[in-house]
């Protein structure tokens, strides 16, 4: 059985759990069995995970589990694999799941590969492939273990219905007591979180200011993007750092990156070359993002953005 823990947060299921729960069912096809979902404390939607694949949803609601502690989130889904009987755990790999990862690897004596962007295959052993060195090459792991482990990268599967929706089940598994206290919260509400994004509009140095932002926000909203910045202009303050995408930054892989202004250098290609489509506007023809770019634009951001986000209007408005 595979068993995908289903990341929410503020009371609901994340699009990213929808990935994990899609992924989870097609490895489950795969291996002959059936794809279980887990969901850690409240939350809104739990049926719908059976849309995805889900044959089952099961629920384990604690007061200590009202906030992300991975000790204890760890002890709950490994209790949970061990109880159920599962031979796959799927957890996604964000911040929360990758402080699961080597946790659950360690409690459950299994192996574990992170990042996975890839369906396994069996024809010769339980094998899984992920992107290294930046996205410049693809490995392929072998996992011996009886129990596996996996945390699968953010935008890698689509998460599509497949199924109908399924009652949760209230699942009874020991709680470990956590050793941390959680004060606070704080959260950028309101955005989609940049590795969970489809599309995202990035910018750099070339807006020359913060105060030009406006035109990248704009087009952001008509393609219903995240926006993001390369590194100088977080650290220059014109932009939140928690929108700097890059190999020091937040990696990235959504359907549609549009960069803006930056010039490409390595380390930021770093976070975003495993973008399924790159669009570049620069004005400089010899910036090194062209070479990375599948579309590129050489030309004034100035006059580039303002008309193609006229045009995605004018596209808009023609399909109603």
């Amino acid at each position: 059985m595979v068993l995908v823990f289903a990341e929410t947060q503020n009371g609901k299921i994340k699009k990213a759990a929808l990935e994990a729960v899609s992924y989870g069912h097609q490895t489950a096809q795969v291996l002959g069995s059936s794809c279980t979902a887990l969901v850690l404390g409240e939350a809104e939607g739990m049926a719908e995970l059976g849309k995805y694949g889900a044959s089952k949803v099961y629920q384990v609601n604690n007061p200590q589990l009202r906030d992300f502690d991975s000790q204890v989130y760890a002890g709950v889904i490994a209790n949970a694999a061990q109880q159920l009987g599962a031979s796959v755990v799927i957890v996604n790999h964000s911040a929360n799941g990758k402080s699961l990862l080597g946790r659950l690897s360690v409690r459950l004596q299994a192996g574990a590969v992170s990042g996975v962007n890839t369906v396994p295959t069996t024809t010769n052993g339980f094998r899984v492939r992920k992107s290294v060195f930046s996205g410049k090459a693809t490995a392929e792991y072998e996992i011996k273990t009886a129990i596996k482990v996996l945390s699968l990268m953010g935008n890698a599967v689509q998460a599509v219905q497949v199924g109908e929706a399924v009652e949760a089940v209230a699942l009874d598994v020991a709680v470990p007591t956590g050793r941390t206290k959680v004060l606070e919260v704080k959260r950028i509400e309101g955005k989609t979180p940049l590795p969970e994004a489809d599309k995202v509009v990035s910018a750099g140095r070339g807006m020359k200011g913060p105060e030009n932002w406006g035109i990248i926000e704009e087009l952001a909203e008509v393609v219903g993007a995240a926006t993001a910045c390369s590194r100088p202009v977080a650290d220059v303050h014109w932009r939140p750092h928690h929108e700097h995408v890059g190999q020091t930054g937040i990696a990235v892989r959504p359907n549609l990156y549009i960069a803006i202004g930056i010039s490409g250098a390595i380390q930021h290609l770093a976070g975003v070359n495993n973008s399924k489509t790159i669009v570049v506007i620069n004005k400089d023809p010899e910036a090194p993002f062209f070479k990375a770019a599948d579309y590129g634009v050489v030309g004034d951001l100035f006059e580039v953005v303002p008309r193609l986000t006229e045009a995605f209007k004018k596209h808009r408005a023609a399909e109603g």
